[in-house]
């Protein structure tokens, strides 16, 4: 499976080249263990990406990880690492990470990443104005 089609790869680079918190742009997962990747930017090296990678060990973390790695594994039954076809990043990519630190793992539950998103919210409000 291609892991990133030339719109993804063109998403992820202008966010790259871009300041700000970006929405997630891409998923990956491990179809027969725990890891998920969501992915928001991608530097011009076109290998290096940027988004909040978890192993399921249940510490969830923002980071850079290289495409050709995350390519190259190898898994069991002939299995490679996907991309989520379905996957629509709806929250910038901390509110992922908020809501993934209180779930112990990614979550794409509506209401958990609301949850995130408002506790963000409120957490911005109470900061004196600059």
């Amino acid at each position: 499976m291609l892991l990133l089609t030339q719109d993804q790869r063109t998403r992820l680079i202008a966010n790259g080249q871009s300041r700000g918190d970006h929405a997630p742009v891409v998923k990956f997962f491990n179809p027969v263990g725990s890891g998920t990747w969501l992915f928001s930017e991608l530097d011009e090296d076109g290998d290096t990406l940027f988004g909040l990678c978890d192993l399921g060990f249940g510490c969830p973390e923002m980071g850079s990880a290289s495409l050709s790695e995350i390519a190259a594994v190898k898994l069991p039954f002939g299995l490679a690492i996907e991309r989520d076809l379905h996957f629509e990043g709806r929250f910038p990519l901390t509110i992922y990470a908020d809501a993934a630190r209180l779930c112990g793992g990614i979550t794409e539950d509506k209401a958990r990443l609301e949850v995130a998103a408002a506790a963000s919210a409120d957490a911005l409000s109470e900061l004196p104005p600059p």
